[in-house]
C-alpha cells in the first residue's frame, strides 16, 4: 500500500528523476528543521567575538616547551596529529595509520616526517605559521619506512641517545616503530612538558573558554524556553545544536529525561520530555578550538519535594568545591569538598550516589588534565581549568547534576557562567 510520501517519491522519478525517494525526506526533514522556535530564531551570532590564537603566541608556547623538556631531560617532543600539534603549531591533521610526525628539539628546531603525497598539504598548514622557516620536511613514500626518517632526523641533531618525549595519543605501532629504528634512544612521556603548557590557560584563551561558556549557556536558555511536552531526546538535542549554529559556533548536548538521568552520561533508550520528570543535559561547544562543557538539570511542572532537596544539595556542594578550590591547593581537596557536602546530606558515602569524580581539566579537549579526583596530588595553580560538576543519582528515580567551568585565579576560582539556582531557575543572570 503507498503511502503519500512513496506516491511523491515516484512522482519524482516520472520526472526525470529529479528527487529521489530519500532525498525527498531529506529535504522534509530540512524544512521541518528550518522551523525554528522563536527563543532560537532571535539569537545572534556571536562569532566576531573570537579572535585567533596567533603564530605568536604559538612560537611562545614553544619556548615553554623547550625549557619543560630542557627541566624534564628530554631532547626533543614528537607529536602527531590531535589537539597538542594543533596547539604548539596550528597544525590541524586527522590521525591515519599513515604517519605524519613533528619533533620538536629542545633548542625549539623543528623537522616534519610526512607522506610523499601529503607534502603540499603539510606545506600548506606551516605557512605563515609559528615553526621556524629552516623546519625541513622529510617524506616517504607509501612502500618506505618513517620511522627511519625520525630516527636519522634525531642522529643527525646529536639526540640518537636522548630521551624522546612522546605526546600521550601517539598510537603504540608509531613509538615502537621508531624504537625500533633508534634503539639507543630512550621512549619517555611527554606529559609533564604538554600538559605543563596546556595546563595553565593565559588570558586570550580564558578570553576564548568565556566565551565558549556565554555561547553554550545561551543556548541551552533558547532551547530551555522552547521545550514541549512529548519532544523525544533527539528533538531537544537537535534544537540546542541549532541554537549553536544560530549564535555561529557548533555545539551539542546530550539529553536524558527521568530515571535515565540518574545515568550520568545516559542511556541510548528512547526518551520523551513529561511534565514532572527532570530533563539533564550536557554538553558544549567550541570556540577557535577552546571548549566549554555546562550541565542543567530543569523539568516542565512542578517538582516533587524529594527532587527539590536533591538540586538544593548539589548547588551546596557545587558551592562548596567553588569555595575550596584556590592556588596551593591539592586537586583532590576540592573533590573531597563537593563529596563531603553530599555525603552530609545523606547520600554518601563516597560513590555511592555522586558516581564519579567532581571534575576534569578543560581547555582544546574537553576531558584534559588535571583532574579534581581522589589521590590527585597536583597541586592548583593559577590559570588552571575545570569542570565543577556534583551530581546525585538515585537508580530507577532521577538524577541531577549541575556543572560550569572554572578557572582559578590569584584570589581563589571563579566560574565562567552563571549558576542554576532551582529547577525553575536553571540558568541564572548573565552579568556581562
Amino acid at each position: 500500500m503507498f503511502s503519500r510520501r512513496d506516491f511523491l517519491g515516484s512522482a519524482a522519478l516520472g520526472l526525470g528523476g529529479l528527487i529521489l525517494p530519500g532525498e525527498a525526506n531529506k529535504e522534509e526533514e530540512k524544512n521541518q528543521e528550518n522551523e525554528l522556535p522563536d527563543p532560537i530564531t532571535k539569537l545572534s551570532t556571536m562569532k566576531d567575538q573570537a579572535r585567533p590564537i596567533t603564530s605568536e603566541e604559538r612560537r611562545a608556547r614553544i619556548g615553554k616547551a623547550c625549557r619543560l623538556m630542557k627541566k624534564n631531560d628530554m631532547g626533543a617532543l614528537l607529536l602527531m596529529g590531535g589537539t597538542t600539534l594543533d596547539y604548539f603549531t596550528g597544525i590541524k591533521w586527522r590521525i591515519s595509520e599513515r604517519m605524519l610526525a613533528v619533533v620538536l628539539t629542545q633548542d625549539g628546531a623543528a623537522f616534519i616526517v610526512c607522506p610523499a603525497f601529503e607534502e603540499a598539504r603539510a606545506k600548506e598548514q606551516i605557512e605563515g605559521g609559528p615553526l621556524d622557516n629552516s623546519t625541513s620536511i622529510r617524506t616517504w613514500q607509501e612502500h618506505e619506512n618513517p620511522y627511519h626518517l625520525v630516527a636519522d632526523g634525531l642522529r643527525e641533531r646529536g639526540l640518537a641517545t636522548s630521551r624522546l618525549g612522546i605526546e600521550e595519543t601517539v598510537r603504540f605501532v608509531f613509538s615502537n616503530g621508531i624504537a625500533d629504528e633508534a634503539p639507543s634512544l630512550t621512549l619517555a612521556s611527554a606529559t609533564p612538558v604538554t600538559a605543563g603548557c596546556r595546563g595553565e590557560k593565559d588570558g586570550h584563551e580564558l578570553e576564548l573558554m568565556s566565551l565558549a561558556s556565554e555561547v553554550t549557556w545561551k543556548a541551552y536558555q533558547a532551547a530551555y524556553e522552547s521545550m514541549e511536552e512529548g519532544m523525544d531526546q533527539e528533538e531537544f538535542s537537535r534544537l540546542i545544536a541549532r541554537a549553536h549554529d544560530q549564535l555561529g559556533f557548533s555545539g551539542y548536548a546530550s539529553v536524558q529525561v527521568g530515571k535515565y538521568a540518574a545515568l550520568p552520561h545516559g542511556s541510548k533508550t528512547p526518551q520523551t520530555i513529561r511534565e514532572g520528570q527532570p530533563v539533564l543535559i550536557d554538553g558544549g561547544c567550541t570556540v577557535e578550538g577552546y571548549w566549554s562543557d555546562l550541565s542543567r538539570t530543569f523539568m516542565l511542572g512542578k517538582p516533587t519535594d524529594k527532587m527539590e532537596e536533591v538540586f538544593d544539595i548539589v548547588r551546596k556542594a557545587q558551592d562548596a568545591a567553588l569555595q575550596t578550590a584556590e592556588p596551593g591547593i591539592e586537586a583532590q581537596k576540592v573533590d573531597a569538598a563537593a563529596r563531603t557536602a553530599i555525603a552530609e546530606a545523606g547520600y554518601g558515602p563516597g560513590y555511592k550516589y555522586f558516581t564519579h569524580r567532581l571534575g576534569h581539566g578543560i581547555g582544546m579537549d574537553m576531558h584534559e588534565w588535571p583532574y579534581l579526583v581522589k589521590g590527585n596530588t597536583t597541586v592548583l595553580e593559577p590559570g588552571m581549568t575545570f569542570s565543577n560538576e556534583p551530581g546525585i543519582y538515585i537508580p530507577d528515580e532521577f538524577g541531577v547534576r549541575l556543572e560550569d567551568d572554572l578557572v582559578i585565579t590569584e584570589e581563589g576560582a571563579k566560574l565562567l557562567s552563571p549558576q542554576s539556582n532551582s529547577f525553575e531557575e536553571p540558568f541564572g543572570k548573565w552579568e556581562n
